[in-house]
């Protein structure tokens, strides 16, 4: 508190006035000066460490509180582990010294600020979506407006139309889009895969003594897509067991969020769908888990994220910011410590509208299959962004199988011209993520090596296949 001065203060000693009008001598305001001075000094040359200090810890203190939005709770949580403890973990898990080195670096204007993105309500698009309450765009300096969407045909549309700038895809759908297949020709691009594995044959509980493909003849399925790994998938399992899934099966194409209530309503005998409508239908008790499709391929991709050719064309910055705040996403999603943590971010009304415990099961791959036992398959889902050009070669072999393209397939030209592999690796190493080589890595569906070299021959070496 300031101290005033009264001339009825018998007991202090006089002095004469200063020039600046306070009662203090003027070797006392020199005095007073020279410490103004000196702190003003203090002062200058500490705010730019401030500063520093803020841009730092602004993503770490933006995850916290996206994870803890009340703030009595945040309180508890920082006094219980303390700020330094706090951030630490967080920095163990996000490539947060990539990112505040961003936050400072001056990137190209962003032609375009505000964005609106299509997804699907699955946790395919974990990544995605998470990096909307997380507010991994606007650190990119983007306001996106994340949609959630019926079903696939309408994302198409609205790509198309230009109704959204980017989007949750299914990944074969650009290649499709772009070869003019199910729809007019329009260029489109894969960025990243936004997960991998993560899906699963479910079947209703009435079904529980058919485990054997070979009993399901006459079997309805639904799939959410006929341009889809669920559709390939499914029909790439059956037959390998012997049925021909145009003649011996049903396929029908039921957007996910309806998956369950067919399901339930008898409609559909099973689906291979994306999560979390499988494990809903474990958690609702009309269905069981009958195989997730990492048993069939460990590591397949499933969804992407992506744009138009002429989006990136026009939109090169904003695309690049696109780019980081989704593979910022993924990094995370694809730590095994954050799940939990993510199931709360994701499972509100605006995104997936989901029970939380249902998501969890998903994301930590600790659940229940609905035949009385409680699994735990740590990759039952991940979120690995690499877009391998290979990838797009399986998915155009069992478009070509299954007579969706015909003729002769360049399947590298539309591989290459589809997946952005060379953009994400230059994103992920801008990221200080590590990037791995290649482009055509081989895989192993059920067992079996797909070799990219020879996709040609892979696509007409299956005894069961349409034949034109």
């Amino acid at each position: 508190m300031s101290e005033f001065f009264s001339p009825f203060d018998a007991d202090r000693p006089l002095m004469l006035k200063c020039s600046c009008g306070r009662d203090h001598t003027v070797a006392d305001h020199q005095a007073e000066v020279s410490a103004e001075a000196a702190a003003t000094q203090l002062r200058a040359r500490s705010l730019t460490s401030e500063f520093e200090a803020y841009s730092n810890e602004f993503v770490e203190a933006t995850l916290v509180k996206a994870l803890f939005p009340q703030d009595a709770v945040r309180r508890r949580f920082l006094r219980a582990v303390g700020k330094s403890t706090a951030m630490a973990a967080i920095a163990s898990v996000l490539p947060v010294a990539s990112l505040q080195a961003m936050a400072q670096e001056k990137q190209g204007a962003l032609e375009k600020k505000n964005l609106k993105i299509g997804f699907i309500p699955i946790t395919c698009a974990t990544p995605l979506i998470m990096a909307h309450p997380l507010g991994f765009y606007e650190k990119q300096g983007l306001k996106v407006e994340v949609t959630k969407t019926a079903g696939w045909a309408l994302i198409r549309d609205k790509m198309m139309n230009k109704e959204y700038d980017a989007t949750h895809f299914l990944s074969p759908m650009p290649l499709a889009i772009s070869m003019g297949i199910g729809s007019n020709p329009m260029p489109m691009n894969v960025a990243t895969i936004q997960n991998t594995n993560g899906q699963a044959i479910t079947l209703a509980n009435k079904h529980k003594d058919k485990r054997d493909p070979k009993q399901w003849k006459g079997f309805k399925f639904a799939v959410p897509f006929e341009f889809s790994m669920h559709n390939f998938l499914l029909r790439y399992y059956v037959a390998e067991h012997g049925l021909n899934p145009d003649t011996d099966i049903q396929i029908r194409v039921v957007p996910p969020p309806e998956m369950v209530a067919n399901l339930r309503a008898g409609n559909i005998d099973g689906y291979l769908g994306p999560d979390p409508f499988n494990q809903r239908a474990v958690y609702e008790e009309i269905g069981f888990l009958h195989l997730l499709t990492r048993d069939l391929w460990n590591g397949h991709p499933c969804c992407a994220f992506g744009t138009s050719t002429e989006f990136i064309q026009q939109n090169p910055n904003t695309f690049a910011a696109l780019y980081r705040a989704v593979l910022t996403s993924a990094a995370m999603a694809r730590k095994a410590e954050n799940r939990e943590l993510i199931a709360k971010v994701i499972a509100p009304a605006q995104y997936l509208n989901q029970p939380e415990t249902v998501i969890a099961q998903v994301l930590t791959g600790r659940f229940a299959d609905g035949l009385g036992k409680v699994q735990s398959v740590p990759d039952r889902a991940d979120f690995d962004p690499m877009p391998w050009q290979s990838m797009a070669l399986w998915m155009l072999t069992q478009m070509q199988r299954w007579g969706y393209v015909k003729g002769d397939v360049n399947y590298r030209q539309i591989a290459e011209k589809v997946f952005l592999l060379t953009d994400a690796k230059k994103q992920m190493k801008a990221l200080d993520m590590p990037v791995p080589e290649g482009a055509y890595p081989k895989f192993k569906i059920m067992g079996r090596e797909f070799d990219p070299a020879k996709a040609a021959e892979y696509a007409k070496s299956f005894p069961i296949r349409k034949v034109a």
